[in-house]
């Protein structure tokens, strides 16, 4: 029996430049939502670390009156622990900006107490101050999650940014395969006019291209993926290898949630490029009847 002749093509090196452009298009995707994922996770941690956690700098105290503001403070109620730092404590704290040298010892350091609430406690720090100058002692107290409120309004703006981005790369995809499914209706007219003049349907002349599409749409995306997953995969072993501390930079891990996003971007693509074909065709078979 002979091998039934294809009404379209089985290859046509104008989709070449398609799928590129669909396949680009998805590993940027891909790997912005990985991104937005990670960055939020980050986020998200360091803010939960940092909630509850303030410092209280005495400038004026020696070593004994600063251990004698740390047992008032934690006789505070509504503190769970008041650690007064060692002076090896606040050089490592200052090496990133002053080098493992530290500070001239002729310069005079506050003496530092690291202060951890109990949770959901509220106006630790201005119960803290009104303790502190009741007993006499000049002090600062910087609250840590004033810093994590201005982190999380960083971070619903970078999550909108990426989410936009999602969306515009989503759109101009779709817009690619559109203008492609117009142009490749154009270049086979001769085709739909003998299926028309032998009765076939819109619908039906709709699902030749909306096929052709749906697999293009699924092999660009399965390709922009696994691209998306090497760079992913690239950039976990740079840090790892580098042993560098990451801080609120994201970190990508691979796990279920962004394994979850890569098999689900070829499916996306895929179903977006055959809605956009099935609309493009019909429209212009509408246009021109």
């Amino acid at each position: 029996m002979a091998k039934e002749t294809p009404l379209l093509p089985v290859e046509d090196a104008r989709e070449m430049a398609l799928f590129f452009v669909v396949g680009a298009l998805c590993f940027l995707a891909a790997l912005a939502t990985l991104s937005a994922k990670s960055t939020y996770g980050a986020a998200r941690s360091w803010t939960a670390e940092v909630e509850g956690e303030l410092t209280v700098s005495l400038p004026d105290a020696d070593r004994r009156g600063a251990e004698e503001a740390r047992q008032l403070i934690e006789a505070t109620e509504g503190v769970r622990e008041a650690r007064l730092l060692s002076k090896q404590e606040i050089d490592a704290l200052l090496e990133p900006n002053f080098g493992s040298r530290g500070l001239p010892e002729s310069l005079p350091l506050p003496q530092l107490i690291a202060v951890t609430a109990e949770p959901d406690t509220q106006f630790m720090g201005p119960t803290l101050e009104r303790r502190l100058t009741e007993a006499g002692y000049a002090h600062a107290v910087d609250e840590h999650a004033d810093w994590a409120g201005d982190v999380r309004r960083m971070l619903a703006i970078a999550r909108l940014v990426a989410l936009t981005a999602v969306a515009l790369l989503a759109s101009t995809a779709v817009a690619v395969i559109a203008f492609a499914t117009h142009a490749a209706l154009l270049a086979r007219r001769d085709i739909v006019d003998v299926l028309h003049l032998a009765g076939a349907r819109d619908r039906y002349i709709a699902g030749l291209f909306e096929r052709r599409f749906w697999l293009l749409g699924l092999r660009a995306g399965a390709v922009g993926a696994l691209l998306a997953l090497g760079a992913a995969a690239a950039m976990i072993f740079g840090v790892h290898s580098s042993g560098a501390r990451s801080g609120l930079l994201p970190v990508l891990s691979l796990d279920i949630v962004d394994l979850l996003i890569l098999v689900l971007t070829p499916v996306i693509a895929g179903l977006a490029a055959r809605i956009a074909a099935r609309v493009t065709v019909i429209r212009s078979l509408k246009s021109v009847m």
